[in-house]
């Protein structure tokens, strides 16, 4: 491997070392205040690892949290701040159950059909806001929070009980949807459980988005216009139609990032199906640096994190707050803001050094020569 690409790894490794290191130290220095063992959770959780049925736990949950990060990976690299994954991501779901519990295809139709519910309804979702910005430049962050807050209060509208809404005890459901929409998934036995069928979804969107980005004339055009919409203008390229796609393209993939859940387990949408998937995926596009690999284990990760903690609760001697993994969380994301730009820094200085000696070396062959 060359030098370049050497540097190119660490640059690329350091930040997210840097800030699960940081995000650790801080957490335990948490819990020395607290007067607690600084260490003592961290085993707990690792000892949780071990256990299968925590495994598939922490798989099926990455699934989700993976294309959720991905769909916010995909703004990033357009330099977009899609922070309404969250509400394409419920709003997508919602639909999704709500078809599938009113239609009856046969399964190789169904599930094609649902998916493509999910997908169309995140992307629309999204796509306010993408015209938003390239018709009026109204900030995607902004149109996207309120857009979030807007997907609650109409999923709250259509579930009530004289539109789709189904009462089951005191939740409120879209009723359970047809057998021929369910995924099955890989059953490891009644003790372990199972990993979701649309987890090798998850597999497919994170190769198809390397390929797209790296691979393509579109991705090259929407990692250039990211970088600058007048660099890309002046090579031809329409910054406003990049925009808008790539604000479609992340909507899109937000809408999948529930059925792993909802074809695979729930097979319905209620007011227990979980919340702030978008916002999860911020914090593991960040520490995953856009990569797909590299998202990979940061799914994995907060994954961990979130199915490993329960078991502190229940610590014998001494019980732990669960909410320890919270504040790691947290703390990852200062952390990786703070690393990547200390990193950055690094990076640019050593290349400036390089750069300058190569500069110092040709000016000296250079004055050989005239010498002689």
């Amino acid at each position: 491997m060359k030098k370049f690409d050497k540097e190119r790894v660490l640059l690329a490794v350091a930040g997210p070392v840097i800030a699960l290191v940081s995000a650790i130290l801080l957490t335990s220095v948490v819990l020395i205040a607290s007067g607690k063992n600084p260490f003592e959770p961290y085993r707990l959780m690792i000892e949780q690892a071990t256990f299968s049925d925590v495994q598939v736990l922490i798989v099926n949950q990455a699934s989700m949290y993976y294309l959720a990060a991905l769909a916010v990976a995909i703004g990033f690299r357009m330099n977009l701040f899609n922070i309404g994954v969250d509400g394409q991501y419920r709003l997508a779901a919602m639909m999704t159950a709500v078809v599938g519990a009113h239609l009856a295809l046969p399964s190789f139709l169904q599930i094609p059909v649902l998916m493509l519910v999910a997908m169309f309804t995140g992307a629309f979702w999204a796509g306010i806001a993408g015209v938003l910005k390239t018709t009026r430049g109204v900030s995607e962050v902004v149109a996207t929070i309120m857009l979030n807050a807007i997907a609650t209060s109409l999923i709250g509208y259509l579930t009530l009980s004289n539109v789709w809404g189904v009462q089951v005890g005191n939740n409120m459901t879209t009723g359970i949807m047809k057998n021929s929409g369910w995924v099955p998934g890989i059953n490891l036995g009644p003790d372990v459980g199972e990993i979701y069928g649309l987890v090798f979804l998850a597999v497919v969107a994170g190769i198809l988005y390397w390929l797209v980005l790296n691979r393509t004339r579109f991705g090259f055009d929407l990692r250039a216009t990211g970088a600058s919409e007048t660099a890309a203008a002046a090579s031809g390229v329409n910054a406003r139609k990049m925009v808008l796609t790539a604000m479609l393209i992340s909507g899109a993939v937000a809408g999948l990032s529930g059925l792993p859940l909802l074809l695979g387990d729930a097979h319905t949408y209620s007011l227990s199906f979980p919340t702030g998937l978008g916002f999860t995926g911020i914090t593991i596009a960040l520490l995953g640096r856009n990569n797909p690999v590299g998202i990979a284990f940061a799914a994995l990760l907060i994954a961990f994190l979130d199915k490993a903690s329960p078991a502190l609760d229940y610590a014998i001697p001494v019980a732990y707050e669960k909410e320890i993994a919270t504040i790691m969380q947290g703390l990852i994301v200062f952390a990786v803001v703070i690393s990547y730009e200390a990193v950055r820094q690094w990076g640019l200085r050593r290349q400036q050094k390089r750069v300058g000696a190569e500069l110092a070396a040709a000016a000296q062959n250079t004055n050989k020569e005239v010498a002689a």
